[in-house]
Protein backbone atom coordinates (compact mmCIF):
# COMPACT_ATOMS: atom_id res chain seq x y z
CA UNK A 1 0.00 0.00 0.00
CA UNK A 2 1.35 3.31 -0.74
CA UNK A 3 1.87 5.86 2.06
CA UNK A 4 0.09 9.10 2.39
CA UNK A 5 2.46 12.08 1.68
CA UNK A 6 1.03 14.92 4.13
CA UNK A 7 2.91 17.50 1.93
CA UNK A 8 4.71 17.05 -1.18
CA UNK A 9 6.79 19.49 -1.75
CA UNK A 10 5.32 22.38 -3.84
CA UNK A 11 7.19 24.28 -6.70
CA UNK A 12 8.48 27.50 -5.66
CA UNK A 13 7.81 30.28 -7.70
CA UNK A 14 10.50 31.84 -9.65
CA UNK A 15 10.12 35.53 -7.81
CA UNK A 16 10.20 33.70 -4.42
CA UNK A 17 13.34 31.38 -5.57
CA UNK A 18 14.86 34.85 -6.87
CA UNK A 19 14.44 36.44 -3.60
CA UNK A 20 15.71 33.38 -1.36
CA UNK A 21 19.23 33.18 -3.27
CA UNK A 22 19.48 37.38 -3.54
CA UNK A 23 19.40 37.44 0.11
CA UNK A 24 21.61 34.38 0.40
CA UNK A 25 24.12 35.67 -2.28
CA UNK A 26 24.68 39.17 -0.09
CA UNK A 27 24.71 37.42 3.29
CA UNK A 28 27.71 34.96 1.81
CA UNK A 29 29.25 38.32 -0.09
CA UNK A 30 29.19 40.17 3.46
CA UNK A 31 30.48 37.91 5.44
CA UNK A 32 33.12 36.72 2.81
CA UNK A 33 34.20 40.47 3.26
CA UNK A 34 34.42 40.07 7.08
CA UNK A 35 36.23 37.15 6.85
CA UNK A 36 39.57 38.48 4.93
CA UNK A 37 38.79 42.29 7.37
CA UNK A 38 39.48 40.08 10.26
CA UNK A 39 35.53 39.71 11.83
CA UNK A 40 35.62 36.44 12.61
CA UNK A 41 32.59 36.60 14.37
CA UNK A 42 30.65 38.30 11.57
CA UNK A 43 31.73 36.29 9.21
CA UNK A 44 29.94 33.22 11.73
CA UNK A 45 27.06 35.31 12.17
CA UNK A 46 26.74 35.39 8.44
CA UNK A 47 27.19 31.61 8.17
CA UNK A 48 24.44 30.82 10.48
CA UNK A 49 22.54 33.25 8.77
CA UNK A 50 22.47 31.15 5.26
CA UNK A 51 21.54 27.79 7.47
CA UNK A 52 18.35 29.74 8.90
CA UNK A 53 17.46 31.20 5.22
CA UNK A 54 16.91 26.97 4.14
CA UNK A 55 14.50 26.49 7.16
CA UNK A 56 11.72 25.77 4.69
CA UNK A 57 13.87 23.72 2.44
CA UNK A 58 14.97 21.66 5.52
CA UNK A 59 11.48 20.71 6.74
CA UNK A 60 10.62 19.85 4.09
CA UNK A 61 13.02 17.20 3.37
CA UNK A 62 10.66 15.03 6.08
CA UNK A 63 8.78 14.43 3.47
CA UNK A 64 5.24 15.71 4.78
CA UNK A 65 5.37 13.59 7.90
CA UNK A 66 5.48 16.46 10.28
CA UNK A 67 2.65 19.30 10.46
CA UNK A 68 5.52 21.81 10.17
CA UNK A 69 6.07 21.03 6.49
CA UNK A 70 2.30 23.01 6.16
CA UNK A 71 4.09 26.00 6.84
CA UNK A 72 3.29 28.47 3.83
CA UNK A 73 6.81 29.78 1.62
CA UNK A 74 5.99 33.81 2.71
CA UNK A 75 6.89 32.97 6.60
CA UNK A 76 10.51 31.18 4.83
CA UNK A 77 10.33 35.10 2.40
CA UNK A 78 9.17 37.23 5.36
CA UNK A 79 12.32 35.59 7.72
CA UNK A 80 14.89 35.60 4.71
CA UNK A 81 14.52 39.23 4.07
CA UNK A 82 14.71 40.40 8.13
CA UNK A 83 18.03 38.25 8.35
CA UNK A 84 19.45 39.41 5.33
CA UNK A 85 18.68 43.57 6.65
CA UNK A 86 19.94 42.43 10.15
CA UNK A 87 22.85 40.97 9.32
CA UNK A 88 24.33 42.84 6.50
CA UNK A 89 22.66 46.41 7.04
CA UNK A 90 22.04 46.19 10.82
CA UNK A 91 25.31 44.74 11.86
CA UNK A 92 27.55 47.06 9.49
CA UNK A 93 25.69 50.35 10.61
CA UNK A 94 26.20 49.10 14.32
CA UNK A 95 29.50 48.72 13.82
CA UNK A 96 30.87 50.95 11.42
CA UNK A 97 28.86 54.19 12.41
CA UNK A 98 27.09 56.01 15.25
CA UNK A 99 23.57 55.24 14.09
CA UNK A 100 21.78 54.21 17.06
CA UNK A 101 17.87 53.52 16.23
CA UNK A 102 18.72 50.36 13.49
CA UNK A 103 17.40 48.04 15.65
CA UNK A 104 14.02 49.87 15.39
CA UNK A 105 12.84 48.69 12.23
CA UNK A 106 14.79 45.53 12.79
CA UNK A 107 12.70 44.12 15.80
CA UNK A 108 9.53 46.03 14.51
CA UNK A 109 9.80 43.41 11.57
CA UNK A 110 10.85 40.96 14.00
CA UNK A 111 8.11 40.72 15.67
CA UNK A 112 5.82 40.92 12.82
CA UNK A 113 7.52 38.12 11.28
CA UNK A 114 7.06 36.24 14.92
CA UNK A 115 3.33 36.33 14.58
CA UNK A 116 2.36 35.93 11.04
CA UNK A 117 3.99 32.75 11.26
CA UNK A 118 2.66 31.46 14.53
CA UNK A 119 -0.91 32.37 13.39
CA UNK A 120 -0.19 29.36 10.63
CA UNK A 121 1.50 27.47 13.00
CA UNK A 122 -1.75 27.79 15.03
CA UNK A 123 -3.85 27.13 12.33
CA UNK A 124 -1.77 24.20 10.88
CA UNK A 125 -2.03 22.32 14.39
CA UNK A 126 -5.36 22.06 14.42
CA UNK A 127 -6.14 21.49 10.91
CA UNK A 128 -6.63 17.89 11.31
CA UNK A 129 -9.20 18.00 14.05
CA UNK A 130 -12.82 17.94 13.02
CA UNK A 131 -14.25 21.03 11.60
CA UNK A 132 -16.50 21.80 14.89
CA UNK A 133 -13.10 21.43 17.15
CA UNK A 134 -10.68 23.50 14.91
CA UNK A 135 -9.27 26.51 16.44
CA UNK A 136 -11.07 29.88 15.70
CA UNK A 137 -9.60 32.45 14.05
CA UNK A 138 -10.12 35.04 17.25
CA UNK A 139 -7.68 32.07 19.18
CA UNK A 140 -6.01 31.88 16.98
CA UNK A 141 -4.76 35.67 16.72
CA UNK A 142 -4.65 35.49 20.10
CA UNK A 143 -2.01 32.37 19.85
CA UNK A 144 -0.20 34.25 17.36
CA UNK A 145 0.23 37.68 19.62
CA UNK A 146 1.52 35.35 22.49
CA UNK A 147 4.13 33.21 20.65
CA UNK A 148 5.31 35.99 19.39
CA UNK A 149 5.90 38.26 22.04
CA UNK A 150 7.58 35.18 23.43
CA UNK A 151 10.31 35.05 21.08
CA UNK A 152 10.98 38.69 21.73
CA UNK A 153 11.11 37.73 25.13
CA UNK A 154 13.64 34.88 24.56
CA UNK A 155 15.92 37.20 22.04
CA UNK A 156 16.48 39.25 25.06
CA UNK A 157 16.90 37.06 26.97
CA UNK A 158 19.76 35.56 24.51
CA UNK A 159 21.33 38.88 24.18
CA UNK A 160 21.67 38.67 28.25
CA UNK A 161 23.32 35.30 28.26
CA UNK A 162 25.60 36.60 25.28
CA UNK A 163 26.55 40.13 27.22
CA UNK A 164 27.36 37.80 30.76
CA UNK A 165 29.62 34.78 28.99
CA UNK A 166 31.13 36.58 26.23
CA UNK A 167 31.82 39.91 27.40
CA UNK A 168 29.78 41.22 24.26
CA UNK A 169 27.73 44.16 24.79
CA UNK A 170 24.52 43.58 22.80
CA UNK A 171 22.61 45.34 25.16
CA UNK A 172 24.26 48.14 25.14
CA UNK A 173 25.09 48.61 28.60
CA UNK A 174 26.96 51.44 29.99
CA UNK A 175 28.56 51.19 33.42
CA UNK A 176 26.16 52.70 36.32
CA UNK A 177 23.11 53.94 33.82
CA UNK A 178 19.94 52.77 32.47
CA UNK A 179 21.60 52.38 29.07
CA UNK A 180 21.09 48.82 29.04
CA UNK A 181 17.04 48.78 30.44
CA UNK A 182 16.23 51.41 28.04
CA UNK A 183 17.82 49.45 25.20
CA UNK A 184 15.92 46.07 25.94
CA UNK A 185 12.57 47.62 26.48
CA UNK A 186 12.89 50.01 23.59
CA UNK A 187 13.65 46.39 21.80
CA UNK A 188 10.46 44.77 23.47
CA UNK A 189 8.35 47.80 23.02
CA UNK A 190 8.93 47.82 19.07
CA UNK A 191 8.47 44.38 18.82
CA UNK A 192 5.53 43.93 20.55
CA UNK A 193 4.08 46.91 18.21
CA UNK A 194 5.07 44.59 15.15
CA UNK A 195 3.58 41.62 16.76
CA UNK A 196 -0.03 43.51 16.96
CA UNK A 197 0.42 44.74 13.12
CA UNK A 198 1.41 41.34 12.50
CA UNK A 199 -1.65 39.83 14.48
CA UNK A 200 -3.88 42.09 12.84
CA UNK A 201 -2.76 41.79 9.15
CA UNK A 202 -2.52 37.76 9.14
CA UNK A 203 -6.09 37.69 11.08
CA UNK A 204 -7.44 39.67 8.27
CA UNK A 205 -5.81 38.66 5.62
CA UNK A 206 -6.37 34.89 6.20
CA UNK A 207 -10.23 35.56 7.02
CA UNK A 208 -10.44 37.16 4.13
CA UNK A 209 -8.93 34.46 1.79
CA UNK A 210 -11.66 31.76 3.54
CA UNK A 211 -14.32 34.46 2.40
CA UNK A 212 -12.73 34.21 -0.88
CA UNK A 213 -12.30 30.45 -1.07
CA UNK A 214 -15.88 29.71 0.53
CA UNK A 215 -17.44 32.17 -2.16
CA UNK A 216 -15.61 30.04 -5.02
CA UNK A 217 -17.00 26.92 -3.43
CA UNK A 218 -20.75 28.00 -4.13
CA UNK A 219 -19.94 29.42 -7.57
CA UNK A 220 -18.71 25.99 -8.65
CA UNK A 221 -22.35 24.41 -7.06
Amino acid sequence: MKKKVLNPIPPLPKGVQITWWTCRGLLFIWGTVMMFSGYTTEFLEAMFAIIFTHLWDLFQLLGGKTFITLVPHRVQTMLNILLCFGVVVGTTVNKFTTFEYIDVPEHYMSGFIATAGSYDLAVIIQSKQPKDKRISPALAAMFSLAFGVTLLVGWEFYEFTMDRLYGLNLQRNVFNSEAGLIDTMVDLIFGAAGCLTGMFFTAFSRAKQERKLQGSKKDEK
